[in-house]
């Protein structure tokens, strides 16, 4: 009898009697698995990427236990599956164990997360089930405890489900370095990897399988692309100057219809300030909505989103107002559409999201687009064309981040300690580190054993000691447990409770939002208007207010930014516009806007650059329009301010938005002469923008994150958290001391690099600037604001005027500029 296909027929039996048949690609997977071959699945969302996985490893299981695959129990750990998201875990924890419970088969499917009980893990430590699901943290808990190595003697594979959302951070680094580990204990291990949307999928493959990439890799492409219906609600007539956010919620009686249909719907925004806004003017709008109407972020408490969840799933729920918190997972089959308020800024999210309805094999996904004002019309445009030619964008990975490295070292010196000759070897497998140099891998054994040049005096930061026998370990209880619970690479502003006096916690609010309140004030939290009433141990006791107004709190990080694929699709609309080639709804409702920037300015096509200068009451103006997004143009108009005011003594003020920035001075800014000057020249970029801004200081804020990930800095045990103000008294210290004492120190070099990698995307600003060296520059010298300026002067303007002023004082603006 030949096992393999005995083992399939068994699986695919199953599958019949659920009245289901395996696609091509699921079958390919399958024997790709069963040969054993590592790999990238790249399927989208809700097509059945879980059991193009899982159900090989049942098949292999059957195919080496023929006779008694049902009853052999406590087998070891036999499939690891790393999950980004707890929410996740949970629901693919379900569909395994229905799996393994309808076929017989005696294995035990658990999870290790945050959430679950500590009962359940001290199982764990006796005898692992065949099959654990677990976040990138959580196994590297396990990794910091003693006699870990025994309880992967039996693994056979490890699957890293939504890859594309962990490659590109430290979490995929931190991912990168325990498959490292669990390699080096086998190094037969097989790996597959499961990614829904990304551009890059060769490099995302390398970076999960480590080097050098095994010969018989494979990637493999679901050939059943998911079918996604991208609607636009289009405005009745728009602004001819538009400016940001005064659309959006304008739409919101157009949108009541959508909500009305049969079935359920997801709204998606892009912050938690925004989705409290519009869970509060839906209910206002329809209050006979109340109960079946909900709100999910990620501040929200967790038993309040379980229960969104849940509820969702029962059917209970007509409608959830959401953020990136619903992103990933959670498999919501009920759910019939999604809507997308404003701009998403990247193709991949759009998808994504539009793939949380419709979210099983064969069925169709629906996705409805909000614009927040008109000129996101043309990202809508954008965006369906992205969604039907399946551009999705590039996740870049991150390289050599010291201060990962650095905590995962003391994670394996906290459990049996290492031999560093062997974890070197491994480590220089991994992508990230593969050019880790001898001179920096002596000088963090040399950091992590006395606390290097600068804090060898101090015994808390030698924390790691050399044994007789050669292992690195940690010896010191109090420093092995503080490690333990710092294990992460996720390091957020500090959080305070928000409790009511007498009952439930709703979730957690930053710091530094409810230290501009006032006892008494009022604010909107988890949809309801809340009174601040004291705080006490990071905690804000709060009570209901019957009032309508209050503050909308906001979130750092807020703000997100046009990615790479979306800047070059906007520029391509454009082109279309220009050249009268495209026949969007989209930019029809736009025509009024691009009509009047033709007669004021220039439309720009893809071959050109325009920058407009114009005077007004506050001085001149010069308007900058790359379209390449928020981050990109925040050190773009640092640099470009840095080189004019080098050839004159001139102070600018400087706004932006995802399609262009301006510089305003009191004085005339010489643009002719800074063009002639090669103002867009590559050459000594790093000097010139490091020049223009206060790059210490930036560092300074990026050495917070780095200095808690490296265990510099100790947030807190749980309950008794350090206030956010403490902890960057704290990493400013150590960063002072290294920039005055050490300033060859790694973390501080680390610390200047994200700052330009990261923050300012420093490759790609020499993209834009070598594209724009290729392009025909247009200096349009304009008498008054065109569309495409308006809505960065706004943008201006509202970082100091009140929402209720702003209003007004554009309504008269808008008038006076249409009068023109």
């Amino acid at each position: 009898m030949n096992r393999n296909l005995d083992a399939k027929s068994i699986i695919e039996n199953w599958f019949k009697a659920k009245g289901w048949t395996p696609f091509g690609w699921q079958k390919k997977t399958w024997d790709a698995f069963l040969s054993n071959r590592s790999g990238l699945l790249n399927a989208p969302t809700g097509s059945g990427k879980t059991y193009a996985l899982f159900l090989p490893a049942l098949m292999r299981w059957i195919e080496s236990n023929p006779g008694d695959y049902q009853e052999k129990k406590s087998n070891g750990l036999q499939l690891l599956w790393v999950t980004p998201l707890r929410a996740l875990a949970k629901d693919i924890e379900l569909a395994m164990q229905r799996a393994v419970g309808e076929l017989g088969i005696s294995w035990e499917v658990q999870r290790r997360t945050g959430d679950v009980p500590s009962s359940i893990k001290q199982k764990q430590k006796k005898q692992m089930p065949e099959v654990l699901i677990i976040t990138p943290e959580s196994l590297h808990v396990l990794l910091a405890q003693k006699g870990y190595p025994s309880r992967f003697k039996s693994l056979k594979t490890v699957v890293v489900d939504e890859w594309h959302e962990l490659t590109g951070s430290k979490r995929g680094t931190q991912t990168e370095l325990a498959l490292s580990r669990l390699h080096g204990m086998n190094s037969g291990l097989q790996v597959w990897g499961i990614s829904a949307t990304i551009g890059n999928l060769d490099e995302a493959c390398n970076v999960l399988l480590g080097l050098p990439v095994p010969e018989n890799a494979v990637i493999i492409k679901a050939d059943d692309s998911k079918k996604i219906v991208v609607h636009t609600v289009l405005p009745d007539d728009v602004d001819r100057f538009p400016w940001s956010g005064h659309l959006g919620i304008n739409l919101l009686p157009k949108i009541l219809p959508i909500l009305e249909k049969s079935g359920s719907t997801l709204i998606f925004t892009n912050t938690r300030a925004q989705s409290e806004i519009w869970f509060r003017q839906i209910l206002e709008a329809k209050p006979e909505l109340a109960g079946t109407l909900a709100l999910h972020h990620g501040s929200l408490d967790r038993k309040i989103r379980d229960w969104v969840e849940e509820s969702l799933h029962s059917g209970l729920l007509k409608i959830v107002v959401c953020t990136s918190s619903l992103d990933l997972g959670v498999d919501f089959t009920p759910v019939d559409r999604v809507i997308q308020i404003g701009s998403p800024k990247g193709v991949a999210r759009f998808i994504q999201r539009a793939g949380r309805s419709g979210h099983q094999p064969g069925s169709v996904s629906t996705i409805w687009f909000v614009p927040t004002h008109a000129l996101e019309l043309i990202e809508a445009a954008a965006l369906k064309d992205a969604v039907k030619y399946g551009k999705t964008e590039n996740r870049i990975p991150h390289l050599k981040p010291y201060d990962v490295l650095i905590q995962y070292l003391v994670t394996l010196a906290v459990s049996d300690g290492f031999e560093p000759d062997k974890v070197y070897r491994e480590i220089k497998r991994t992508f990230a580190y593969q050019t880790l140099r001898n001179d920096e891998w002596n000088w963090i054994l040399n950091f992590i054993q006395s606390g290097g040049k600068s804090l060898s005096r101090y015994d808390e930061y030698s924390k790691v000691d050399v044994d007789e026998a050669g292992f690195w370990r940690v010896h010191d209880r109090k420093i092995a447990s503080r490690h333990r619970m710092s294990i992460g690479t996720i390091a957020s502003d500090t959080m305070l409770k928000i409790k009511y006096l007498k009952g439930a916690t709703l979730g957690n609010i930053e710091e530094w939002f409810i230290s501009q309140l006032n006892t008494g004030d009022t604010f909107w939290f988890a949809g309801r208007n809340l009174e601040l009433v004291r705080i006490k141990d990071l905690t804000a006791y709060v009570r209901k207010s019957s009032g309508s107004a209050g503050k909308i709190p906001s979130w750092l990080g807020g703000r997100m930014s046009l990615s790479s694929n979306m800047s070059e699709l906007l520029r391509e609309k454009l082109q279309e516009a220009v050249s009268g080639s495209n026949e969007s709804i989209e930019l029809k409702t736009i025509h009024p806007i691009l009509e009047i920037q033709k007669q004021r300015s220039v439309l720009p096509g893809t071959g050109q650059f325009l920058i407009e200068k114009t005077w007004s009451k506050e001085g001149c103006h010069c308007f900058f329009f790359p379209f390449e997004g928020r981050y990109v143009h925040e050190g773009m108009s640092a640099l470009v301010a840095h080189r004019i005011s080098k050839m004159v003594p001139i102070t600018f003020s400087i706004a932006m938005n995802d399609y262009g920035f301006e510089l305003l001075s009191d004085r005339d800014i010489p643009i002719r002469e800074a063009l002639k000057n090669d103002l867009f020249s590559e050459s000594y970029l790093v000097r010139d923008i490091m020049g223009s801004l206060n790059d210490t200081e930036l560092a300074r804020r990026r050495f917070r994150e780095i200095s808690q990930i490296a265990g510099l800095v100790f947030p807190g045990f749980p309950g008794n958290q350090k206030t956010g103000r403490h902890l960057q008294m704290s990493s400013g210290l150590f960063f002072d001391v290294f920039m005055e004492y050490e300033p060859d120190n790694l973390l501080i070099q680390q610390a200047f690099d994200e700052v330009l990698q990261i923050q300012l995307d420093e490759a790609r600003l020499r993209q834009v600037l070598q594209r724009i060296q290729k392009q025909e520059i247009i200096l349009k010298e304009v008498a008054r604001f065109s569309p495409f300026a308006f809505p960065i002067f706004v943008d201006r303007l509202r970082e100091r005027m009140s929402s209720e002023k702003l209003a007004d004082r554009i309504m008269k603006m808008q008038k006076d500029l249409e009068a023109d």
